[in-house]
């Protein structure tokens, strides 16, 4: 049975969902040192002029070391109202968003005290939309060191690393996207960029983006 480690992630990017697909056994770290810059409150999405970065912003913690699972959502700068705008101007042309948009307009209108919930709450959202079933849980301890059946992806999969070296047994699989012509192929966006173009065969694509399996 091969098990992996993921940070939690908000609107995750398609690499994350491959590994959801990918793997037996998921375990969503709750007890690791929460850091900014990272997936935990960011994702990546398609704008008319190229890539958008929308962050959740979240409460400053008493600690310097506290834990994720303790990080609570912000209300500042009206940042629901924001990311839905931008979503919707972003998207509202794709095949699909229209198809999904109630799905995930909720999540922009009830408030969320802790960024772990929302983004679980997200998380499995999606994957009932794209049909997988990871087998998926949140982690009790930190830990350190794994088996060879284990693998630690909680700080691989990140805004800042590129993932062609991080993650060999991911390939991002080209598929239709709105802006396509204008700006080329921008790979491994966040997993709503692929669902709104690709609606159902979304799947696939995560499918064919496994590699050395």
């Amino acid at each position: 049975m091969k098990t992996i480690y993921l940070s939690s992630a908000y609107l995750a990017p398609v690499e994350y969902y491959a590994k959801l697909l990918a793997y037996d056994k998921v375990f969503i770290e709750q007890h690791d040192h929460y850091v900014k810059q990272t997936y935990r409150n960011r994702c990546t999405i398609a704008a008319p002029d190229g890539e958008l970065a929308l962050s959740i912003p979240t409460v400053k913690p008493d600690t310097l070391k506290c834990p994720f699972r303790d990080i609570r959502i912000s209300d500042h700068g009206n940042w629901r109202h924001l990311h839905w705008n931008a979503l919707s101007s972003s998207y509202n042309h794709t095949p699909f968003f229209e198809y999904y948009k109630d799905d995930f307009r909720p999540f922009y209108e009830k408030k969320y005290e802790f960024l772990a919930d929302f983004n679980e709450e997200l998380c499995r959202l999606i994957c009932s939309l794209i049909d997988i079933q990871p087998d998926m849980e949140r982690t009790t301890e930190y830990k350190t060191t794994f088996t060879v059946n284990e693998d630690d992806f909680r700080d691989r999969i990140h805004p800042k690393k590129d993932f062609r070296k991080e993650d060999p047994e991911f390939t991002a699989q080209p598929y239709y996207q709105v802006f396509q012509e204008r700006l080329g192929f921008l790979p491994n966006l966040s997993i709503v960029d692929l669902l709104f173009n690709m609606g159902p065969e979304s799947l696939l694509v995560l499918q064919q983006s496994i590699c050395n399996r």
